[in-house]
């Protein structure tokens, strides 16, 4: 039986929902794009139903590229964790169409025109099934993308156990205000967010620097360069807090004194302008 459907819009994302809606308990992303990836992802982290296991096949350059952005790798983390998504590297893309997705019923390709996209589907069985077996046996051939970022879930938890509830609440509110988390001329990373949450809140440079090395999230030699760059950029600085043994240790507090008393989405607003 040949039944297609199609769904136009001006966001991939809707599309990737209404494929959900009807994928069964596995569906095939094929080729990305880095857009494309980015809003399955941001769309399956959102999905209300029963999430399909996503299985995508990407190209190494597309999912390096995405998964730069702290934001998207820690979502994507914790849908590995889940179960909820697999990544596999797709050696070579001629050949495959972008954004291509296969379900156990269905096969939907990506269309864009004058500013709108539109999702195609067919439910034809047998092109179905024939389509399904070739992505089934490429994607056992494909190696595992090693994403090294954690999952935000368990930076939250981590982050409350190690350096206390207002640490937690800070971190998340200032991640909620930012869009992007590159690291690099789009917006602040997760170290300079961490740092600046921990300035907010006093904490010593030790004890936030070692919370990261111990999760996986940066070293303590990245953070040691972040921080002379914010302190450079006068947004954090530090107090020597003397200890019994050793060298005394360092606090770290917000370094411009109109902002000691921002709020958070304030402090993120700030952060990101400057890192522009």
């Amino acid at each position: 039986m040949h039944n297609p459907a199609e769904l136009l819009s001006d966001e991939i994302g809707e599309i990737f929902q209404w494929v959900f809606e009807e994928a069964g308990s596995e569906l095939y992303l094929v080729n990305p794009t880095a857009d494309a990836l980015e809003q399955a992802v941001e769309s399956l982290s959102t999905f209300s139903g029963e999430k399909p296991e996503l299985r995508v096949l990407g190209t190494k350059g597309v999912l390096r590229e995405v998964m730069e952005d702290f934001l998207i790798a820690s979502r994507t983390a914790d849908l590995l964790e889940e179960g909820a998504l697999s990544l596999r590297v797709l050696g070579d893309a001629s050949g495959h169409k972008p954004n291509l997705m296969v379900s156990e019923s269905s096969v939907t390709t990506v269309v864009g025109a004058d500013g709108l996209l539109a999702g195609l589907r067919t439910n034809d069985d047998e092109f179905t099934a024939d389509v399904r077996s070739t992505y089934e046996t490429r994607f056992e051939e494909c190696d595992s993308y090693k994403l090294h970022t954690p999952a935000f879930s368990h930076i939250e938890a981590s982050i409350e156990d190690r350096l206390g509830p207002d640490c937690r609440t800070d971190f998340v509110d200032f991640v909620a205000n930012l869009q992007t988390a590159r690291g690099d001329s789009d917006g602040p990373d997760e170290v300079t967010i961490s740092l600046l949450v921990a300035a907010r809140n006093r904490e010593l440079f030790y004890d936030v620097s070692r919370w990261a090395e111990d999760i996986g999230l940066a070293s303590k030699a990245t953070f040691s360069r972040k921080k002379t760059e914010l302190e450079e950029r006068g947004l954090i600085g530090t107090e020597k807090v003397p200890i019994d043994v050793g060298r005394p240790r360092l606090r770290l507090v917000i370094g411009d004194e109109r902002l000691r008393d921002a709020s958070v989405e304030q402090l993120a607003g700030v952060a990101q302008s400057t890192s522009s």
